[in-house]
């Protein structure tokens, strides 16, 4: 039930989320589209509940409960980001905004943006091993050696992700030519937006 229910949560925040933003750019309706975007925390919302159910009425902890936990804790560090990201493109694509800003390829811009996504990744893991402490805590008597893998499974993705971000603040990627920049560094024209 509760690998059913994940699945069902993220085809849930793919199709809110194009409703939301056909919504918005297709139809005008931005206060309906707001109101659609809303209603993506629900999802996670409900994918605790359910879980917390689940557990109370005597489910041995397993590792579906560890994936909702993992899953929980991504949407919340990468949720935003990831619609906000769209809503960008689809301002460009549908209604004619500027293009939206892509991170920097090269230097130091593009190890910071490296790191602000590992933050993101340290978030995630946070919320998934407080969700998965407050499992062990609740179910106290059962076997929770489960969660607790799930949890080093949370460490390690941000342990993995940190490595691969350092590797851009030591060896930071340049241009063919050598100069340190990238898209995010320059300004977009009115000539090339117009173009």
């Amino acid at each position: 039930m509760i690998v059913a229910l994940i699945i069902a949560c993220e085809v849930g925040f793919w199709v809110l989320l194009a409703l939301g933003l056909a919504v918005r750019y297709l139809l005008k309706w931005r206060r309906t589209s707001v109101v659609l975007l809303l209603c993506e925390p629900l999802l996670e919302l409900v994918l605790f509940v359910a879980t917390a159910v689940d557990l109370k009425n005597g489910a041995e902890p397993g590792w579906e409960h560890g994936l909702a936990a993992l899953y929980i804790g991504y949407t919340v560090a990468y949720g935003h980001y990831t619609i906000r990201w769209l809503d960008g493109h689809a301002a460009h694509r549908l209604a004619g905004g500027p293009r939206p800003r892509t991170p920097a390829r090269y230097g130091m811009a593009r190890a910071r943006h490296e790191g602000h996504l590992w933050l993101r990744t340290v978030l995630a893991a946070a919320v998934a091993c407080a969700l998965l402490q407050g499992a062990v805590w609740y179910v106290a008597d059962g076997d929770t050696s489960s969660l607790r893998s799930f949890q080093w499974v949370a460490l390690r993705a941000v342990g993995i992700h940190g490595l691969i971000a350092l590797t851009y603040l030591i060896w930071p990627k340049q241009p063919k030519g050598g100069a340190e920049s990238g898209p995010a560094d320059r300004v977009v024209t009115s000539k090339e937006r117009a173009g």
